[in-house]
């Protein structure tokens, strides 16, 4: 008498997947991704749906300061420029400040944790240096960069390119700290697991080890940062747009709306309400995704 057939043992979940579960079952990091998903589609998508009209000066002089209509769905600014078409514009700016500066902070953070970590003679001065960066104001020394090399720039990109550059490398440039402290500390638990120790012992290269063995380990971690550091680039470039030491005036950001608002802040309280709520969704909607991040990238809480 022959057995019956046994039923095929399940698949296991991939990684991907079993990430990808873990992060839905966070309300908060699931609506933080469809409130982004919505402010790209609105910066990206927004401006090939709405064109607003070509008015002439005179013509744009008669529709100054007015309400959301029809016609205006979020009013006119003081020179009668359709609020809703430089919100999108403003928006792709900053975002893009947030995306590029970034990468570039979690680039340099991840390198120098990662040298700090494994190499033991360069991490004293390494992490002598983040010291030393963590311990100077930030937006002073913002604003110190952005006045000694902002003209200087724009004689050779432009002002708007010049501006653009100068911002999202300054806003990179200090605000890896972060990231290098937390990439430090995981490597320096990760060099002395057995399969670091095994790679070391035949002889492969530091370099090779870092690539195959520490940064596919770090990487987790490393993206929790980076997602923090979107928010806090576009809180930085709004402050300096507020300040009026961002972009020029006619290469909008969310910021510099604010700036140029505020004077009408009385009259039309509109003007800073648009702007201010784009940046307050764009901040919590990062910072929800990062707490899903951390919980749907940890193994033990995924429950492997």
């Amino acid at each position: 008498m022959t057995d019956a057939p046994t039923a095929p043992a399940p698949r296991p979940r991939s990684q991907a997947r079993a990430i990808w579960d873990q992060f839905r079952t966070h309300k908060g990091a699931l609506f933080g991704l469809i409130v982004l998903c919505l402010l790209v589609l609105f910066v990206v998508i927004g401006p090939l749906i709405w064109q607003p009209e070509k008015l002439r000066v005179a013509e744009a002089l008669k529709v100054r300061n007015l309400g959301p209509s029809w016609r205006f769905p979020l009013g006119t600014d003081q020179l009668g420029r359709d609020m809703l078409y430089r919100m999108m514009q403003a928006g792709k700016v900053s975002l893009a400040v947030g995306f590029i500066a970034m990468m570039i902070a979690i680039f340099v953070g991840t390198t120098i944790g990662v040298l700090a970590g494994y190499f033991r003679r360069l991490d004293g001065p390494l992490m002598r240096l983040t010291d030393m960066f963590l311990a100077l104001p930030l937006i002073p020394l913002l604003l110190v960069l952005v006045m000694l090399f902002r003209d200087r720039i724009a004689q050779v990109l432009g002002p708007e390119t010049g501006a653009f550059v100068l911002i999202v490398f300054a806003i990179g440039i200090t605000s890896w700290m972060q990231a290098a402290r937390i990439v430090r500390g995981e490597v320096l638990a990760l060099r002395e697991r057995e399969y670091v120790l095994a790679a070391r012992s035949i002889g492969a290269a530091p370099r090779r080890i870092i690539l195959r063995h520490i940064l596919p380990n770090v990487i987790s971690p490393v993206m929790v940062a980076a997602t923090l550091g979107v928010a806090e680039a576009i809180i930085t470039e709004s402050v300096l747009s507020f300040l009026g030491l961002g972009f020029p005036p006619d290469f909008p950001t969310w910021g510099r709306l604010l700036y140029d608002g505020l004077q009408y802040m009385q009259l039309y309280p509109e003007r800073v309400l648009w702007p201010g709520l784009a940046i307050s969704l764009t901040v919590l909607a990062v910072n929800y995704i990062g707490d899903g991040l951390r919980d749907a990238l940890d193994p033990r809480i995924r429950g492997r």
